[in-house]
């Protein structure tokens, strides 16, 4: 049965579709000039897309990068503009957030990431929230949220604890350090790091590997190992209302506007938590 992708195309059309081989549907995150931000269709699209996926009995497999040489550089500077000045927009993507990370959480299909450049907020979380995660060596991967002033609260309390421990999840969660592939495939972050040439051949390989094993042992498998993050969950939930809730403090227009400067973000300090 072959993948309906001129169905992806038209259902959630901020989304690159291809379907190369049997069974293995290729998702591509494509922002021209913006290193593959998310804008907010394509935010409402990630968010929603792993349903379809789910019940499509053609899909086996999925393999989700970015265009070109960047996986996604997050959200888009006008998005997180629109959630500071709208509280209809804020209240939106809030709720897309969450669904982004259960949805691909609950999604019954195996997906690999293949991850080149630059790996930041949303784009980062399905980087890191897929079963398999291929990064490049050279490939930056950075959480970017308490650098723009707001809590880290996309992916990152539900899954870089479990993967890389607390420590090294308090350190680059609350510094915003980043890592290259080769570090995040060192401490747990990812699951294999290669030279930046191999990484869609090695993602295709191991795709390759799932789609051609027991669907039924494939997708149980990851519905049972999905529970660790199931059980996090509250502790997810605690960090996405907070992030959320400091759209509406100073410190996001102090850090969207050095973000947007290339400067170092001048935070002024609250006089209590």
């Amino acid at each position: 049965m072959p993948i309906d992708t001129a169905r992806y195309a038209r259902d959630f059309a901020s989304l690159r579709f291809l379907a190369p081989e049997e069974g293995i549907l290729e998702l591509v995150m494509s922002n021209e000039g913006r290193l593959n931000a998310a804008t907010e269709a394509m935010h409402r699209d990630l968010a929603q897309v792993w349903r379809s996926i789910d019940l499509d009995d053609a899909v086996r497999v999925v393999l989700v990068r970015g265009e070109g040489a960047t996986f996604s550089s997050g959200g888009d500077f006008r998005m997180i503009e629109r959630m500071i000045e709208d509280e209809a927009t804020l209240i939106r993507v809030w709720k897309e957030a969450g669904d982004l990370v259960y949805n691909l959480i609950n999604c019954s299909k195996p997906v690999v990431s293949a991850i080149r450049g630059s790996a930041v907020g949303a784009g980062l979380a399905i980087a890191l929230l897929a079963d398999v995660s291929v990064a490049a060596n050279e490939a930056k991967i950075l959480d970017g949220h308490t650098r723009l002033g707001v809590a880290a609260g996309d992916h990152a309390v539900i899954i870089w604890p479990l993967l890389c421990g607390l420590a090294k999840a308090r350190y680059h969660l609350l510094t915003n350090k980043p890592l290259s592939g080769a570090e995040a495939e060192r401490i747990g972050l990812v699951a294999v790091a290669v030279p930046d040439a191999d990484v869609i051949g090695t993602a295709f390989d191991i795709a390759r590997t799932l789609r051609s094993g027991s669907a039924t042992a494939m997708r149980w498998t990851k519905h049972a190992l999905n529970n660790w993050l199931r059980l996090a969950g509250p502790s997810f939930d605690a960090s996405l209302a907070l992030e959320f809730l400091g759209f509406r403090l100073a410190d996001i227009r102090e850090g969207l506007a050095a973000a947007r400067e290339k400067r170092r973000p001048n935070f002024e300090p609250t006089p209590r938590d």
